[in-house]
Order: structure tokens, then C-alpha cells, then sequence
């Protein structure tokens, strides 16, 4: 039981590092490039911070051996715990540290058409997703289909982010790194030094991603918990700290801009790049209430930010709901005994 708990824990800490190192990278290229905090949040960190989640159920998918079932438990879980996560907690956690910080009242300040882009497309997407996943399992050229349109909405998604960063640049959202590069410390900053300091995060996370994986399948087992809640809950949980990190300390910067579009932008890429990977190398089907409801509670968390944005109410008190369905799922999995 030590051992597992361990080994989660070095996971953890390897995958939180190794995301923060990829992620200095990213912005640094960011702000080098002249883009805007709309390509920098929704785009280079939200895919930067995503890595973990995203390389988790590959890992665990491809992992072959004895135990495929729970493989591809945890790499369901992963991929289906990653929007929920951002969409409850991480909304729910940056929320309270605003309200802490700036007052529970203190109107949020995100750019609103981006905002707007990124809860749109992941609802449309992750909806397709979850729909195709009720399919019958003859139907696999539907899901093959299906996967490649997920490739199709994102790269839309990213051309229309880019093509609205002109404009914010211009009004006065460019990019501008919160720190000095990594590398920059041991070697004088350059585009390369970014480049391999980005190739460094990514190999660190495929290690952290491992051992995670490991710990899981060991912990899944001890405390009698299905290896789904486990990924559900603990894989996002520890590959999410990053958003959190990041969007918190942005928020009570009043960079909103950057702080949602970290966590939205994410979204988006863990609702339809991620789902349509797991279209072409897993079974793709949701057959455990455990996997339906954070679902359904996903898409209600992000259906309330759009509430909150349309009705004119985006403030700390009521951002404070999306937190409220990630404890109507710890209620659930409690009440039923978590397999």
C-alpha cells in the first residue's frame, strides 16, 4: 500500500515538473512569436498543460501485457476525467482563489469571443464524442469517420484562434512570459534552447505518465476501487495541477484572458483531439455510470460558464457551481461504492 502510494506520489511530482518546464517553454515561444494571450491560454499552454492527460491513456492503451481491461479502464478514464476535471474543479479552485483575492463580486474580465469559441467547440465536440460512444461496436468505420471530423473541428478551432490574434495584439493582449526561460539560466535563450527544453518536458511526462499508470493498476487493487474511478479522479487530479497553478496565479494578476483560456482551451483539445485518438486505438464505448455521469457533469459545468458569460453573472461567487458538480460525483462514487 506504501509502495503504490509512493510511486503516485514520485509520478506526480514528475509529471507536475515536467509539465512546468514544458509549458515555460511554450509561453517563452509565445511571446517570441508576437502572438496574442488568446493563442498563448487557449492554445500553446492549454496543449502544453494538457500533455500529461493526453500521453496517460496513450500510455495506458498501448501498454499491452495481461492486464488490457484495466488499461483500458485507466486510459477511459483518463480521457473522460480530464474535461470533467477542468470543467468542475479547475474552474471551481480558480474561483475561490479570485474571490479570495479579489472579492467574491469583482467581475471577470476574459476576452469574450475566444472565451465564447472555446466552451462552443468543446461542447459540440465532446457531445459527438460521447454520442458515437453508444454505437454499436460493428459500427468502427463510423468511429474511424468520426475521429478524423475531431481532427478537422480542432484544426478550425486553432485557425480561428490564430486568425482573431492580429486584432488582440493590436488592442493590447500580446503575450508576455511570466518567467525567463528554464534553459536560459545555463545557456543564453534561443529558439533551439525552446525546442529542446520542450522535447525534454515531453520525455519527462512519457516517464511520469508510466509510473502513474503503475501506480494506479496498484492502487486500483489494494483499496478494492475500480481502476475506472481511479483514472476518473486521480490521474486528473495530478496532470491537472498545472491549469490550476497557472490559472490561479493569472487570475489573481487580473489576466483573465490568459487564466480561462488555459483551462477552456484545454478543454477543447481534451474534447475532441483526445476522444478521437481513443476512437482509433481503444474500444470506444461508455458502458459504467461511473464514466456517464462525469459526462453529463462535465458538459454541465461548461453549459454553466456559458450561463454565467451570456447572463452577465461571471464573478467568483457563482464560478463557484462548476465546483459543486465535481462534489456531486464524489457524493456519487461514495454512495455506490466506487467499482
Amino acid at each position: 500500500m506504501i509502495e503504490a502510494i509512493l510511486l503516485l506520489l514520485l509520478a506526480l511530482a514528475i509529471v507536475f515538473v515536467a509539465a512546468q518546464v514544458f509549458t515555460n517553454a511554450l509561453e517563452w515561444l509565445g511571446e517570441k512569436m508576437g502572438v496574442s494571450e488568446g493563442v498563448t491560454g487557449s492554445v500553446f499552454a492549454a496543449v502544453g498543460t494538457a500533455m500529461p492527460e493526453t500521453i496517460v491513456p496513450m500510455v495506458a492503451v498501448l501498454a499491452g501485457g495481461a492486464a488490457v481491461e484495466i488499461n483500458h479502464a485507466v486510459g477511459l478514464g483518463a480521457i473522460l476525467g480530464a474535461p470533467f476535471m477542468l470543467g468542475t474543479l479547475s474552474l471551481g479552485l480558480m474561483a475561490w482563489f479570485a474571490g479570495r483575492k479579489r472579492g467574491w463580486n469583482d467581475a471577470f474580465n476574459p476576452e469574450r469571443s475566444g472565451l465564447r469559441r472555446d466552451i462552443l467547440v468543446f461542447l459540440g465536440g465532446f457531445m459527438l464524442a460521447v454520442a458515437v460512444a453508444f454505437l454499436p461496436g460493428a459500427w468502427q468505420n463510423i468511429r474511424v469517420m468520426t475521429a478524423l471530423l475531431m481532427f478537422v473541428i480542432y484544426f478550425m478551432y486553432l485557425m480561428a484562434t490564430i486568425r482573431a490574434s492580429q486584432q488582440l495584439v493590436a488592442e493590447g493582449h500580446a503575450t508576455e512570459a511570466g518567467e525567463e526561460l528554464y534553459g536560459a539560466r545555463f545557456f543564453a535563450p534561443s529558439t533551439p534552447l525552446a525546442l529542446l527544453q520542450l522535447l525534454a518536458g515531453v520525455l519527462a511526462l512519457v516517464w511520469g505518465a508510466r509510473l502513474f499508470v503503475a501506480g494506479a493498476e496498484s492502487m486500483s487493487e489494494m483499496i478494492g476501487i475500480g481502476a475506472l474511478v481511479v483514472s476518473l479522479l486521480i490521474v486528473p487530479v495530478a496532470t491537472e495541477l498545472p491549469e490550476k497553478v497557472n490559472s490561479i496565479l493569472w487570475i489573481r494578476r487580473r489576466r483573465d484572458t490568459l487564466a480561462f483560456g488555459n483551462i477552456t482551451g484545454a478543454m477543447v483539445f481534451q474534447g475532441t483531439v483526445i476522444p478521437g485518438i481513443g476512437m482509433l486505438i481503444m474500444p470506444w464505448h461508455i458502458d459504467s455510470d461511473y464514466a456517464l455521469v462525469s459526462v453529463m457533469l462535465a458538459l454541465c459545468g461548461a453549459g454553466w460558464l456559458w450561463l454565467l458569460m451570456r447572463t452577465g453573472r461571471l464573478t467568483p461567487l457563482w464560478l463557484l457551481g462548476n465546483a459543486f458538480f465535481y462534489g456531486v460525483f464524489i457524493a456519487f462514487v461514495a454512495a455506490s461504492g466506487g467499482r
